[in-house]
This record gives C-alpha cells, sequence and structure tokens, in this order.
C-alpha cells in the first residue's frame, strides 16, 4: 500500500508538471519565451526524488532482483527527467519538459505494473549490478538521443513549411537553434555509445560470472551489437564526413529501433505474451 501511494503520488507530480508547461509553454504565446523559473526546477526535483527512491527500492533494496522492461522504461525516463533538468541550466528547454515529463508519468509506475521475473542467484553479483548500470544508463542516453532526433525533425519540417522570414511559435519557440540541438544530440550520441560500448564489453568479459554460462550469441545480442554498430559508423561519418540534418536523424532513430529490439522489445514478449524469462 505504502509504495502504491508513492508510485500514485510520483505519477500525479509528473502529469501536473507536464500539464503546467503545456499551458505556460506550448499554449501561451506570451510565456513560450520565458525561462524557467527557480519554483519549477524545485519542484520538477520532487516527483524525480521519489521516482529515484521507487526505482532504488524496486531494483537494488529487493531481496530477490527482479528486472524487466517495466523497470528499464522506469529508469530511462528518470535519467531523461535528470538529464534535461541539469541541460535546463545551460540551454532553453523549457519546451521539452511537458513532453519528457508526461511519458515520465506514463513509464514511472510500470515496475508496479509490470513487476519483471524473478532473476537468478547470479544477479546479485557485482559484476551484474554493474553490467546492469551501465545498460540503463546507456538505454537511456540513447533514449534521450532519439527524442532530440525526434524533436530536430519537427522543427525541419515546421521550417520548410514556413517563409525564410517566419519564425517559430509555440513549444518550439523556447528551443535552441537547430545546430545547437544538432551539437547536443551528437554529444549524448557519443556519450550513449561510450556506455553501450561498455556494457557489452562487461557482458562479453565477464558473460560466466553474470549470467552464470559461457557467452552466447542470441537474438539480443545480434540487435545490441547492430544497434552499436549503427551508432558507431553515425558517429564516424559526422568526425570524417560531417554527417549531419535528415541523414543524422535517420541514422539516430534507426540506431534506437533496433536497440529497443534488443532489450524492452524482448523483456515485452517473453515476460508479458509468454510468461518466461530472459535468462
Amino acid at each position: 500500500m505504502h509504495a502504491i501511494l508513492l508510485y500514485g503520488l510520483t505519477v500525479l507530480l509528473y502529469a501536473a508538471l507536464a500539464v503546467h508547461f503545456w499551458r505556460t509553454r506550448w499554449r501561451s504565446r506570451e510565456d513560450s519565451e520565458r525561462p524557467m523559473a527557480a519554483w519549477e526546477r524545485w519542484a520538477i526535483l520532487v516527483p524525480l526524488a521519489l521516482h529515484t527512491f521507487l526505482l532504488y527500492e524496486t531494483i537494488f533494496a529487493t531481496p530477490v532482483l527482479r528486472f524487466g522492461f517495466g523497470q528499464a522504461l522506469s529508469a530511462t525516463l528518470w535519467l531523461a527527467v535528470l538529464v534535461y533538468w541539469v541541460e535546463n541550466l545551460f540551454y532553453r528547454l523549457e519546451g521539452m519538459q511537458p513532453l519528457v515529463l508526461g511519458v515520465a508519468a506514463v513509464c514511472a509506475p510500470l515496475p508496479a505494473l509490470f513487476p519483471g521475473l524473478e532473476s537468478p542467484a547470479y544477479a546479485h553479483t557485482v559484476e551484474f549490478r554493474l553490467h546492469l548500470v551501465l545498460a540503463i544508463v546507456a538505454y537511456s542516453l540513447l533514449t534521450i538521443a532519439a527524442l532530440h532526433a525526434l524533436l530536430m525533425s519537427l522543427i525541419e519540417k515546421r521550417l520548410h513549411g514556413r517563409g525564410l522570414g517566419d519564425e517559430l511559435a509555440g513549444p518550439l519557440a523556447s528551443l535552441p537553434p537547430l545546430l545547437t540541438l544538432e551539437t547536443l544530440l551528437f554529444r549524448i550520441l557519443g556519450a550513449g555509445f561510450v556506455m553501450l560500448t561498455l556494457t557489452l564489453a562487461t557482458g562479453v568479459a565477464f558473460s560466466e560470472t553474470l549470467f552464470g554460462k559461457a557467452f552466447q550469441f542470441n537474438h539480443k545480442t545480434l540487435f545490441a551489437v547492430l544497434s552499436w554498430a549503427i551508432f558507431g559508423l553515425l558517429l564516424a561519418g559526422r568526425h570524417f564526413y560531417g554527417w549531419r540534418g535528415r541523414r543524422a536523424l535517420r541514422w539516430t532513430m534507426a540506431g534506437f529501433i533496433v536497440l529497443l529490439l534488443a532489450y524492452v522489445g524482448s523483456r515485452f514478449v517473453l515476460e508479458v505474451i509468454l510468461g518466461r524469462s530472459l535468462a
């Protein structure tokens, strides 16, 4: 009952803040360019702190580890809210808050609705916890990159549909220019690629300890390696050939979709539809 109340409060606060930013940044032209107020920054930290506590209790404080697609999505949006909160100290990203906080309100209670299946004994080792944290951070950063790519696609379409002298309005008016968003996108992609590389490396190096068996090249590994290759090629193309614009956005979304298939899709099918564990 205590956990249910905390989940409910977290969802309510995230949703209330999402509605607040939607009304003040998306609907109101007068306030669309208003920077985030101090009280708004502090208000976001309240559901974020509750979300942090719930994730810790769900993933790390339980005697039996349960980690499935619900925990993965919840943790991903937790880090997304945190990263956008920090980024908003340096960039004008108020227009992104309704989207991020709204999705966080949906994903925060997923561990309670889909608790996942019991993990085997090796899941309690230090190596496995390290591998798990690296994976969470990697997926979260690349999810944020996908959100950036979608936002940039929307801005680009709006600009192409307007005259040269027209300006963006509403939720897009408070965002940085496309070039700034593009720079930020590749910074996040770079950090996510490093974390994904470490995730794969620890999975291969400590496979016997992590999973209780020798390294196996299965469908999940195939999708993970394929997404790693896509992001690596995108970053290489950016560095050596200056890739940008629609090509960069397409590659970002392709890598993200493949990454989702590697973990979240597999977990959902096996746990919810088939009712069995990946292990």
